[in-house]
């Protein structure tokens, strides 16, 4: 670690900033096996060519909830190798899920994330059963994992737990000396709250790029923590994201605006062929479509069927994406 305990809030506000990316996991047709020169192959296209700040390893993107805990370690080290050796913004930083629901695999997979040079870790808060007192459940718990390493953490909360952390009780969290960011998956009154309250001791982020550019200009955000925009929405000659977020944060407002605005037609291709239950299928099938390693999901996700393909290529094909070699997807009208 660059950086000690006590000062990792400090570290975290000089560093963890601009467009980060929740990798997806490429596994290999037919065994699922991890497809590692495919993820080394995407990170190295998303620093060197997409000019992505950081890399989220191993959460829900990465379909960590298939993985052994060796997998998600092995995962790590490559995005660990990989950034270390930058891009043409200098070295990449990352951000490694621990988020597991047995509390003995999360400090294990914290300590290791520290030990192998990572600069954060990201943890999910806990789905908790028959509780009615979760603030002071979640409390006791991110107070815990705090005391066991260095590493500065990254909060998480999002609806698939069942309940969302409050605003006050993440401003509680943020105390915790080596507390350094959140993503916070949360309607926007909510997140807007939380900067008002904390935003001076916790970096507050979430997914949504639709939001992204309002935030950055209204909330005085610094950091897209994260989702697959950053490599889904972009090609190396087509780097809109990028484009919109440098304006953004130079002041040059209606500029980036203009920029952001452009990118409607490629949110709304991805969007509406997106099959209710198949993100991640849909999502990998995109991916290799822009030239990346996808490959197969894990199960208990589900595959798209040949039509839902069809549907998807189409739709690319209209985006008006500009593709290497001087081609352009053909804006739909």
């Amino acid at each position: 670690m660059n950086y000690s305990k006590s000062d990792a809030k400090a570290y975290a506000r000089q560093f963890m900033r601009g467009i980060w990316a929740a990798a997806a996991t490429p596994f290999t047709p037919g065994d699922l096996a991890i497809d590692e020169a495919g993820l080394r192959r995407n990170i190295r296209h998303w620093l060197d060519e997409l000019a992505i700040d950081g890399l989220f390893i191993a959460g829900k993107q990465g379909e960590f909830f298939s993985m052994s805990v060796a997998e998600r370690k092995r995962t790590m080290e490559i995005a660990v190798e990989e950034a270390r050796r930058g891009g043409p913004r200098g070295k990449a930083q990352t951000i490694l899920s621990a988020s597991d629901q047995n509390l003995d695999t999360v400090v294990e997979l914290a300590k290791f994330a520290q030990s192998i040079g990572g600069d954060y870790i990201v943890v999910h808060a806990p789905t908790l059963h028959f509780h009615d007192a979760h603030d002071e459940c979640v409390l006791e718990y991110y107070t815990y994992i705090a005391s066991q390493v260095d590493i500065g953490i990254a909060l998480w909360s999002h609806p698939d737990n069942g309940y969302l952390m409050s605003p006050e009780l993440c401003a509680r969290l943020a105390d915790i000396p080596n507390v350094v960011a959140i993503k916070y998956s949360v309607p926007r009154e909510m997140y807007a709250k939380l900067t008002k309250l904390a935003g001076d001791k916790i970096i507050v982020s979430t997914a949504s790029e639709k939001e992204w550019f309002d935030n950055i200009v209204e909330l005085g955000w610094q950091l897209y923590l994260c989702s697959s925009p950053p490599y889904t929405l972009q090609t190396k000659v087509d780097l809109r994201m990028r484009a919109y977020t440098d304006l953004a944060f130079a002041g040059r407002i209606e500029e980036a605006r203009k920029v952001r605005d452009s990118l409607d037609v490629v949110r709304h291709a991805i969007a509406r062929t997106k099959p209710p239950g198949k993100p991640y299928a849909h999502q990998k099938y995109w991916q290799e479509l822009l030239g990346q390693a996808g490959g197969p999901v894990r199960r208990p996700l589900l595959e798209l069927t040949d039509a839902e393909k069809a549907a998807t290529r189409a739709a690319f094909e209209c985006c008006g994406l500009k593709l290497p070699g001087g081609i352009r997807a053909v804006a739909a009208e």
